[in-house]
């Protein structure tokens, strides 16, 4: 799976991940607060300029993206980089209220 699947797929309380709600973090459980940091400016357009539900992959995404904002295209090619990143695991941190995306960079 790669982030952009998480994204669709898990709900919390029956509603999309809200961006405060996730951490990516290497395998080792440490959070990487630049991709991090990305995932929420992602999460924050896509949920001010995209249906989640009406688009099926990454590419859609940022097709979408570019038609209705003004982000340059290498904005575009790192958002499509995230999106599509390999996830190795998905943890539940109930005590800090996170959902932990685990990535792989060599998956």
């Amino acid at each position: 799976m790669n982030v952009f699947q998480i994204l669709k797929f898990i709900t919390v309380n029956h509603r999309s991940l809200a961006p405060e709600q996730v951490v990516l973090t290497d395998l080792n459980g440490k959070p990487n607060a630049v991709m991090t940091d990305l995932l929420h400016d992602i999460l924050t357009k896509i949920y001010l300029f995209v249906d989640l539900g009406a688009v099926n992959d990454p590419h859609e995404v940022i097709t979408k993206l570019a038609v209705v904002t003004p982000l340059p295209h290498d904005v575009l090619d790192e958002y499509q980089k995230a999106l599509e990143q390999s996830v190795y695991q998905v943890n539940f941190a109930t005590k800090k209220q996170l959902v932990e995306i685990v990535y792989d960079d060599f998956v």
